[in-house]
């Protein structure tokens, strides 16, 4: 019912699931990952096909005491009554990687896997799904954010037809340890549950997900001084937002959910890129509501 990819960055600091089907809310049921920590290695896993989800908390908790991912794999199905029918992909700490299909699971059914990945599906248009991921996981930048490496892989799956019943959701889990919002391990959490292009959406999701909650390049902050302190009063102002720069500037990144991006004294450009094209609406708004009716 089911394609993902599970994987490890290649530093070792994140790990993640991305998964997509014909079935409703996947990522309700198929991801699982833990964050490493100095006393326990990180991990991550899917499960699917005729779905166990007892694999998830039993898988995680083998990878925290140091398991390997084949070793995690094969107690799972040793211990598993139904294994026959199930799909499993495991990443552990030290990238290693492991993937069962068990021969009851419908076709075509089957996986793929290398250091830091395991990539897996069931009911799929063909083995071309799966060779296409890895494919594309292996031709993305191994340097840049993991949870698009996992949608890379992920779109390539679903552009030459994925699930072979259709449609229905995808989801996108990556763990960090103290990196997620507010300092939890949850670096990324989407989950599109109903919908008629769900990569697609979740894809939008991560755009939307990155402006709100990505953190701010040290090396591209600009000063709030000059000209510029100058502008982003007078663009707050406009928006109704008065007072000390910092204090106006909090206030509506605020309520634009852009809290994560700031920096007292400074301004993220992506923040800055945000704030003017949002003052621009404004303004396009106020004129418009200004024009004499025909």
């Amino acid at each position: 019912m089911t394609y993902s990819i599970v994987a490890r960055s290649v530093d070792g600091t994140q790990f993640g699931v991305a998964v997509a089907s014909k079935f409703l809310a996947a990522g309700a049921l198929v991801p699982a990952a833990r964050a490493a920590r100095p006393d326990a290695p990180g991990g991550a896993l899917a499960t699917q096909a005729l779905a166990n989800l007892a694999y998830k908390q039993d898988g995680l908790a083998m990878l925290a005491d140091g398991r390997s991912a084949r070793e995690v794999v094969d107690a799972l199905v040793a211990a598993d009554e139904r294994a026959e029918h199930r799909q499993v992909g495991v990443v552990d700490g030290g990238g290693r990687a492991a993937t069962y299909t068990g021969p009851k699971c419908m076709p075509w059914a089957g996986g793929a896997t290398g250091y830091g990945y395991a990539i897996q599906g069931n009911i799929l248009v063909g083995s071309r799904v799966v060779a296409l991921m890895e494919e594309a996981w292996l031709a993305s930048d191994a340097s840049g954010p993991l949870a698009r490496r996992l949608l890379a892989a992920l779109t390539a799956g679903d552009a030459v037809g994925g699930d072979s019943r259709g449609r229905q959701s995808a989801a996108l889990y990556v763990v960090s340890a103290g990196n997620g919002y507010g300092g939890g391990d949850v670096l990324v959490d989407l989950r599109v549950d109903d919908h008629p292009d769900p990569v697609r959406e979740l894809a939008r999701l991560l755009d939307m997900h990155e402006l709100l909650f990505g953190k701010p390049d040290p090396d591209a902050l600009l000063e709030l001084s000059g000209p510029l302190v100058d502008e982003v009063g007078h663009l707050l102002a406009g928006l109704g937002f008065v007072g000390p720069p910092d204090a106006a500037l909090e206030s509506w990144a605020g309520r634009e959910n852009l809290e994560e991006r700031l920096v007292a004294g400074k301004i993220d450009p992506v923040v800055l890129d945000h704030l003017r094209a949002t003052a621009s609406r404004g303004t396009a708004a106020a004129s418009a509501q200004k024009q004499p009716a025909a």
